[in-house]
């Protein structure tokens, strides 16, 4: 038996947004769980300090470790939006917020279990050869705190909904035309929000940071996400040609008109 077109590209529909949703939700996981690091730009590449004036401070490039995985998450996300809307980006986005919750709650259980005593005993030390507690690293690493879930699920739920009102709101005025603007125009705006907002509440409201410590590792994290988002943009249109071509150049159109009025 024939199985109908439609029957097809509908099947071919679903595994896209599947592998999308996949895709979105294990880098934001990653990113969140790494996130707690911050890192020196500078000495990864064996630089001096950048020593940035920006408002009236020498900023160095120090960034969270959840930049690695963050510029996928921007790119699903457009691409997400592009064919399936306001609403598949909407679901994926607060099935992934508790996901994170649930990430770190679990966490949270697995740092208050009671360490086995052969495991304390191992004679562990780091580079140096000073000798450290192996339960309280674990803990110091993975149990990140309450403000950090907090913040972490504040920020990216705002920079999700951000992202996709001004995705809508520059699709509607340009259609079909101009995706590097709609993608990189919403990223640049959303996350001007989620850079700022989730060191805040993690490490200001709930932690000893100063103010300036804030808006150095956000601005510095801002700019990265800047520069990202541009760099990254051929990598939307090298999407978008594979996935038309899977779907259909007809069928993904579309999709992506419904996706524009819904």
């Amino acid at each position: 038996m024939t199985i109908p077109d439609h029957s097809v590209q509908e099947a071919k529909r679903q595994r896209l947004f599947l592998l999308l949703c996949g895709i979105f939700l294990t880098n934001a996981l990653i990113a969140e769980i790494i996130g707690g690091k911050i890192f020196s730009v500078e000495t990864l590449l064996g630089l001096s300090p950048a020593q940035l004036p920006i408002a009236g401070q020498k900023l160095d490039f120090n960034m969270t470790a959840g930049v690695i995985n963050w510029p996928v998450v921007f790119i699903t996300s457009d691409i997400i939006n592009e064919y399936f809307g306001r609403k598949g980006v909407k679901r994926i986005s607060f099935l992934t917020a508790c996901f994170i919750a649930y990430t770190f709650i679990t966490i949270l259980a697995a740092t208050k279990l009671p360490p086995a005593k052969f495991w304390l005993d191992i004679n562990n030390t780091d580079s140096h050869g000073n000798v450290f507690n192996i339960n309280d690293a674990f803990t110091k690493i993975f149990n990140q705190g309450l403000g950090i879930m907090i913040g972490s699920i504040v920020a990216f739920l705002l920079g999700q909904l951000l992202d996709v009102f001004v995705f809508s709101w520059l699709r509607r005025r340009t259609g079909s035309r101009f995706i590097w603007l709609r993608a990189t125009g919403s990223t640049m705006f959303s996350q001007l929000v989620d850079s700022f907002v989730v060191i805040t509440i993690a490490f200001y409201v709930f932690g000893n940071w100063s103010l300036n410590q804030v808006f150095s590792v956000g601005s510095i994290n801002y700019v990265y996400k800047g520069i990202v988002a541009i760099l990254l943009t051929p990598l939307l249109y090298v999407a978008h040609y594979f996935i038309d071509n899977y779907l259909g150049k007809e069928y993904a159109e579309e999709l992506s008109h419904k996706a524009a009025h819904e």
